[in-house]
């Protein structure tokens, strides 16, 4: 039986029947969801990660009002607006060329100009927008790269990094002086799960080897010329930081108390599509020796080739 009249808790989730407010079922209000979740069912070709990226740097508006945590909920009602300028940063930078046919491109990289975008998004220029990256170099590493114009090139020159057929030269300054004039360093290397955008060297780790050679020293600054044998990702860096020699101006593993890393790429030996083998040289720049001549003192053995 029913009771005419019969009051509820919640009225507004009854209804009528029969002129009897009886409670049959709920009506659930809207859920609320993350932004980057909302976004991600609207642009899908970007992944959440970049989604993120978005709205931390300002690019996302919801309901017209400027949102900038992911974590911000909302119900799917709203109006979202993804706003993502064209690449500003470094426009005007351009590797210098220093050899060009049909197949590659060899420059110059400067410092401070990344190699290829992290991601699916990136606010800047970058050495992939001049051509297809066969192989990479640190942002603040400066000198010489090779860059592919087409896929069967490109597979053509990594395969050779892969098969360690490639020979490179970097230049460096570091810290302080070696104790021997020249050394393999034979030492390898792990990713550093305390902070996973670095390496250390460890015993379980990767083979590494470095050929390092001085070349002038003031006893304060060394100028080193380095043949990694292996490529490991901040291979010169590491061996260097963990002999007790930084390289100056390195952030990550050393002071970084300069206005770029001390690290050049000199020369890089390699076979270009149809067999010809090529040395490619880029001067390292003047400040590297300005830096070592500026303090006076001893300088080691002549460099030879130069």
């Amino acid at each position: 039986m029913i009771r005419t009249g019969k009051k509820f808790s919640k009225p507004e989730m009854s209804r009528v029947i029969n002129g009897d407010t009886i409670l049959l079922e709920s009506e659930q209000p809207e859920e609320k969801l993350r932004l980057d979740v909302l976004m991600r069912e609207i642009y899908r070709s970007y992944n959440r990660s970049t989604l993120q990226k978005f709205i931390e740097s300002g690019f996302v508006t919801v309901d017209g009002e400027l949102v900038t945590k992911s974590n911000t909920k909302f119900t799917r009602d709203v109006k979202i607006d993804l706003r993502v300028p064209e690449k500003l940063k470094n426009a005007d930078v351009k590797p210098e060329i220093i050899f060009e046919n049909e197949c590659v491109v060899v420059v110059n990289k400067p410092a401070g100009l990344l190699s290829e975008a992290k991601g699916e998004y990136c606010p800047e220029r970058t050495l992939a927008d001049f051509g297809m990256v066969a192989h990479r170099l640190d942002r603040d590493t400066s000198g010489v790269m090779i860059l592919a114009k087409d896929e069967d090139t490109l597979h053509f020159l990594k395969r050779q990094f892969q098969r360690r057929t490639v020979h490179k030269t970097y230049y460096a300054v570091v810290e302080g002086r070696p104790k021997l004039e020249q050394a393999k360093i034979d030492l390898p290397l792990i990713r550093d799960m305390k902070r996973p955008t670095t390496f250390r060297v460890d015993p379980n780790g990767k083979e590494s080897e470095t050929f390092y050679r001085l070349l002038k020293t003031n006893g304060e600054y060394s100028l080193v010329e380095l043949k990694p044998i292996t490529g490991r990702t901040h291979q010169l860096r590491v061996h260097m930081q963990y002999l007790g020699h930084p390289i100056v101006g390195d952030r990550v593993y050393g002071k970084g108390d300069r206005e770029r890393l001390y690290l050049h790429a000199g020369e890089l030996e390699i076979t270009l599509p149809g067999g010809d083998r090529r040395v490619f040289r880029v001067p390292r720049p003047r400040s590297f020796d300005m830096l070592v001549a500026s303090k006076g003192g001893a300088e080691a053995p002549a460099e030879k080739g130069r």
